[in-house]
């Protein structure tokens, strides 16, 4: 039996891309399964109708990560639907692309609201139980961004950024109650996102990949699988590139 059986994992941003494989990887193991969205919800019922065929239990969860109020009330409504919180991925993002020089104070509090408050609020709303049950384990979507200079998306890659550092102090903080947290920093992965960015960008990115291509959102799925598992047992507050080997670029 697969040690997710009978987990309850809660993914944020659960509908599409990335945060989509995760939820059915993580599914396909056996784990019950809670899939936050904002406003897809068609989305989010078709993902689930995926997971219930698969045979285990799943929810959707409407709510903005970016409001306290509504984290709480996703970590609480996924309580009392699947029992306590095991596993959480923190999958919600958004990202704007816009020249440095245009950034408004409008358009970096809103990418910051969604990917670091939003990731302070999620994480805030789990801990306590998972300090007080000795068992937790996290994972938070970071970026490439993160690790790499990125004129057009200067806010994003800052939000990205702390998510790292917040990945790592809440990591130190925690360990000591069994919480184990990482994050996971992907490089182009073909998800919706990725064409937000003109189509020269995208190019030059593949072009400048060691493997050629970009990834895929199932591939990520699997290193987040490998986070919350016990085959990381000794991993915490690690942020893994996820890049194709682009990260190792000096540009």
């Amino acid at each position: 039996m697969s040690e997710f059986a009978g987990k309850t994992v809660l993914v944020t941003g659960g509908t599409r891309g990335i945060g989509r494989a995760a939820a059915l990887r993580l599914a396909s193991e056996g784990a019950r399964v809670a899939i936050n969205f904002v406003s897809r919800e068609a989305d989010a019922r078709a993902t689930r109708a995926e997971i219930e065929q698969l045979g285990v239990p799943a929810v959707i969860v409407q709510g903005d990560v970016a409001l306290p109020e509504d984290a709480r009330r996703i970590a609480a409504e996924t309580r009392a639907a699947l029992g306590p919180i095991d596993i959480l991925v923190h999958s919600a993002g958004l990202s704007i692309v816009e020249p440095a020089d245009q950034v408004t104070w409008d358009t970096w509090r809103r990418i910051m609201s969604v990917n670091l408050d939003g990731t302070y609020n999620m994480i805030y709303a789990v801990k306590d139980e998972m300090i007080e049950r000795k068992f937790g384990r996290i994972v938070n979507l970071s970026s490439l961004a993160a690790l790499r200079p990125r004129q057009n998306q200067v806010h994003y890659s800052t939000a990205k950024a702390g998510v790292i550092a917040f990945t790592r102090c809440c990591a130190e903080a925690w360990a000591k109650f069994n919480v184990r947290m990482n994050c996971v920093a992907p490089g182009l992965i073909d998800t919706e996102m990725v064409y937000l960015l003109p189509q020269e960008l995208r190019d030059a990115a593949i072009a400048g990949t060691p493997l050629g291509r970009m990834g895929t959102a199932g591939e990520i799925a699997n290193v987040i699988r490998f986070l919350v598992s016990e085959e990381s047992s000794f991993m915490t507050g690690q942020c893994l590139a996820v890049s194709g080997g682009r990260v190792m670029l000096p540009t």
